[in-house]
């Protein structure tokens, strides 16, 4: 089982030219561990989080950092300039839990009913926090301002787009956002590893409702009914051929119905029938292309059949879509930090889908995926983010630490 680098490894499998980093990481993680574990205890939901703000601000206080916190949502912005004016870099982690109940019996577990930190935003805070306060002890080698983003809402409540509408990358700090970086964390990937890839490393995401309306009537005599129920099946697996058959391979899309409501009883034909899903895809144009065509399937089957249909598509978040230069440069300075073996090339998008892609719209940028997977497991079957049995090795802080701290530097340092 992989794990991170320790400080003491042989020269040859040390980082070049900034190990300091990751021994300065390593020697926070007490203090990452304990703060990650106190979020982890206290999980909170949606825009409002203001235990965990509260907690992030008490971690930050003793920063020189110019902190102030969102009005429309419960969020953080920090920024630590540096000792020479230049541009501004932004480093995101994101604060919001899951309404879901832990079932992982850690000894910090959850206390708030119905909620849990899934998805492993207590570390992103944890480590970014740890990477906050590596930077600010080496402020002189910095050109420029860092601004550390401390985001609620990603679990679905767009808090991203929040925060840029309340000027995160143009009010905060004296230079405007030139470029971002955003880890995610993820159980599933090797510990102390980092993956990433230059152009769509997640996907967009919108959600499907659909609703059929007929005539209800007694099951013994369809034909004094209109059944809502055979048409909407024609529905489901007309959009399974329409992904098959009129999408391109090459731009893919995921389309599933995972909810299918209609009646009451086993003979009374029902008046409605409900579907309800996801739209998954890795461009714009595929995007828009497939929502176009969900709709003229479920209109055109349920004309066929005489039948009314309401169909809502509810837009999710865009394309996360990495800047190539960017997320080359995170692998090469990530190499360095690491060694190579560390950082495996990414060849294929997650279909699953991030709010961090609005920043992205704005700026350059680039999301990582790090991984912790736990000790006495392998990846592929370790209990994935957003599982109520998920955990995360606590051992791969460092390596997270370091890089968010590595590629902020990178960016602002005389030469780059």
């Amino acid at each position: 089982m992989d794990s991170p680098i320790p400080a003491n490894a042989p020269v040859g499998a040390r980082p070049l030219g900034r190990s300091d980093l990751l021994t300065e990481a390593e020697n926070l993680q007490d203090r990452t561990v304990d703060f990650r574990r106190r979020l982890h205890r206290r999980p909170e939901l949606g825009l409002a989080l203001p235990e965990t703000q509260a907690a992030i601000l008490t971690e930050l206080d003793d920063l020189d950092l110019d902190v102030r916190t969102g009005t429309s949502v419960g969020s953080v912005v920090a920024v630590l300039s540096g000792a020479k004016a230049g541009p501004t870099f932004l480093l995101r982690g994101d604060m919001d839990a899951l309404p879901m109940t832990e079932d992982t019996g850690l000894e910090f577990s959850s206390e708030i009913s119905g909620a849990m930190h899934a998805c492993g935003h207590d570390t992103h805070v944890a480590m970014l926090a740890g990477a906050a306060r590596v930077l600010s002890s080496r402020r002189d080698d910095i050109t420029g301002q860092v601004i550390f983003m401390f985001q609620p809402g990603e679990e679905g409540f767009h808090g991203a787009r929040y925060m840029l509408e309340e000027g995160l990358l143009g009010t905060v700090a004296d230079a405007p956002v030139s470029g971002a970086f955003a880890l995610h964390i993820s159980s599933t990937f090797a510990s102390g590893t980092v993956h990433t890839r230059g152009g769509p490393l997640l996907a967009s995401e919108d959600r499907i409702e659909i609703t059929v309306s007929g005539r209800g009537g007694h099951a013994s005599a369809p034909h004094h009914a209109n059944d809502p129920i055979p048409a909407a099946c024609e529905i489901v697996q007309a959009l399974q051929t329409m992904v098959t058959r009129r999408v391109d391979v090459f731009d893919p899309a995921v389309v599933t119905i995972a909810s299918f409501s209609a009646g009451t009883t086993h003979n009374v034909i029902p008046p409605t029938a409900t579907l309800r899903g996801t739209m998954r895809t890795l461009s714009a144009s595929t995007r828009t292309a497939v929502r176009d065509r969900v709709r003229r399937i479920a209109e055109g089957i349920a004309a066929g059949h005489g039948l009314g249909v309401t169909v809502e598509l509810i837009a999710g978040y865009p394309v996360t879509l990495n800047d190539g230069t960017v997320a080359t440069t995170v692998r090469d300075v990530a190499g360095k930090l690491l060694g190579p073996d560390r950082v495996p090339q990414m060849d294929f998008p997650i279909m699953g889908a991030e709010d961090w892609s609005y920043v992205l719209e704005e700026v350059p940028g680039a999301m990582a995926f790090l991984g912790a997977c736990p000790a006495g497991l392998e990846p592929d079957e370790s209990p994935p983010n957003h599982s109520n049995l998920v955990v995360f090795d606590e051992a791969a802080f460092p390596t997270g630490v370091a890089t968010y701290a590595a590629v902020a530097l990178d960016a602002l340092s005389p030469s780059s």
